[in-house]
């Protein structure tokens, strides 16, 4: 995920050290219309959404190559520039809870990146809509 979201990702945290609401107001405006801050607790990760299909495809367009990593877990590491080796798809899968057979290497293919697109939805990452978590 630091490769789509940065690195240290993960670790952000708000700025302030005290949770702390606030509220704004146009003169004159209706308590309707006043945005009320929810208070964060130290050590809440900061809320972001990142568009992970803008992100892949231009690190995709960088290598050079052809890759179709809206479907190919294999394609996907290698335009985030990481391994894609079988040995580094098994570590994965290991990594993710992987309990079918590593073997079988299309099945647990697909399974990886089904797994590691729903990782990102559930990061924060806005997927393109024909790409099934």
């Amino acid at each position: 995920m630091g490769a789509i979201f940065g690195h240290g990702a993960q670790a952000k945290t708000p700025e302030s050290k005290t949770p702390e609401t606030t509220t704004s107001a146009a003169p004159g405006a209706s308590p309707a219309s006043t945005s009320t801050a929810v208070p964060t607790a130290p050590g809440t990760p900061v809320a972001q959404t990142v568009d992970v299909a803008a992100i892949v495809d231009k690190a995709a367009a960088v290598t050079g190559e052809k890759l179709d990593w809206r479907t190919s877990i294999v394609d996907l590491m290698k335009a985030l520039g990481l391994d894609s080796s079988l040995a580094a798809r098994k570590e994965l899968a290991k990594e993710l809870h992987y309990t079918g057979d590593t073997n079988n290497t299309a099945t647990m293919n697909v399974w990886l990146h089904q797994q590691v697109m729903a990782k990102l939805a559930a990061n924060g990452g806005k997927l393109p809509a024909d790409i099934k978590t």
